[in-house]
């Protein structure tokens, strides 16, 4: 056998500014078995891409252990695409964006990427139940009662009405991940209140966003869970204004900014 001669192209190719158009950065937990496939399903596009970095967790899903995320924020960001710039970063734990604070994971992501639009699921949450028009909600979880008791806090402090409040009783967001999509939807049916306008369904770990539609069909009102909300900021931080019904009735909103 024989090999000629490696030369050298005679010119370089022309390079794109980017791979794809827009970055979306997702810091995830170690643990998260969900927000990957969600976020490939509904936000990754030949315009889009999705990029990931996990992040140490260890369950039980408490107070004391979400916290023990926050030093951790800075680092887990510097490593998605390193000295590049994104578009967006996303944080995917629900329960303890409420334990951390909104404003100290985007302080924490900023460290590694300065001025990037930080989404969270609660500040998304909150904006998209405002998109929809809702103010009194009922709201389900999958955790215990004292994991529950600081987003009751939130939503409450942040001016709506919670009608009803329904948690699970998990500590475990492996199991969380393992709830059939068909029990989201009975349980969803059960959980919101009649006088509520909307539900909102916590934890970025549930399989609640691919079967949105099927409960605002059951229920009659719409539904906002931690992955579509998030997915929703997302998208339309990177310009995408479509409306896609089939995903729920906040992929039909725009993004109120402010």
């Amino acid at each position: 056998m024989t090999c000629a001669e490696i030369s050298l192209a005679g010119r370089k190719p022309r390079l794109d500014d980017r791979p794809l158009q827009k970055r979306i950065g997702l810091v995830i937990l170690a643990t998260d078995h969900t927000t990957e496939v969600d976020f490939q399903r509904m936000v990754a596009s030949d315009r889009i891409g999705v990029y990931v970095n996990r992040i140490p967790y260890a369950n039980p899903t408490t107070p004391e252990n979400l916290l023990r995320m926050q030093p951790v924020l800075t680092e887990g960001a510097s490593l998605i695409l390193p000295g590049e710039t994104l578009d967006a970063v996303m944080y995917s734990c629900t329960s303890a964006s409420v334990v951390i604070g909104d404003a100290r994971i985007e302080e924490a992501i900023r460290a590694a990427k300065p001025g990037v639009r930080v989404v969270t699921p609660t500040a998304a949450a909150v904006k998209g139940l405002r998109a929809i028009g809702a103010s009194r909600i009922s709201i389900l979880t999958p955790y215990t009662v004292e994991t529950s008791r600081p987003m009751a806090d939130y939503f409450a402090g942040l001016g709506f009405t919670i009608d009803r409040f329904t948690c699970l009783g998990f500590d475990d967001d492996r199991e969380m991940a393992r709830i059939a999509p068909d029990e989201i939807v009975s349980l969803a049916r059960d959980a919101i209140a009649p006088v509520s306008q909307a539900l909102f369904i916590s934890c970025t770990a549930v399989r609640a966003a691919q079967v949105v539609a099927r409960i605002e069909a059951e229920i009659g009102r719409p539904v906002v869970s931690s992955n579509l909300a998030t997915g929703w900021a997302c998208l339309r931080l990177c310009g995408e204004t479509a409306s896609r019904p089939e995903l729920g009735t906040l992929m039909t909103k725009p993004y109120p900014e402010g």
